[in-house]
């Protein structure tokens, strides 16, 4: 993915979250949460709305890009946009491209339950982790 994109390709991104959030939707209505990220992760990478990175830093970038695109757009659309959607639409984007990612899935039990999930690759988290490194539960 480039640095600055240009309008069509902002389209096309926004029309690739899209389609992923649907199916993402779809799968995590109907199968346990790891089979439905085995199914999300299954697809074969290509070169979606942009190239696929050649290095590890250039992978590192555009996983970063692509949180922030993700969390940008469920945001502001009238979707679902909590953070295990996010995330399932974040792995989908970056398996698509070929990069790998964890969900990370974190708890706590203070005086009320509060449970958040997240994406990382490589250890560094792609969407908010919201102080819950330390009490990650399981990675997907």
């Amino acid at each position: 993915m480039p640095q600055t994109m240009n309008h069509w390709s902002r389209l096309l991104l926004l029309a690739e979250i899209l389609r992923a959030y649907v199916r993402t939707r779809r799968l995590a209505r109907h199968a346990d949460i790891r089979d439905a990220l085995r199914d999300i992760r299954a697809r074969r990478p290509k070169a979606a709305a942009g190239s696929m990175p050649r290095s590890s830093d250039e992978a590192r970038a555009s996983a970063i890009r692509l949180g922030a695109a993700v969390d940008r757009t469920l945001r502001l659309l009238p979707t679902d946009s909590r953070c295990l959607s996010q995330s399932l639409v974040l792995s989908a984007l970056l398996a698509a491209r070929g990069i790998p990612s964890t969900v990370a899935i974190g708890a706590r039990s203070g005086p009320e339950f509060v449970a958040h999930a997240w994406v990382e690759h490589e250890g560094w988290p792609l969407l908010p982790s919201r102080g819950f490194e330390r009490a990650r539960l399981v990675d997907i």
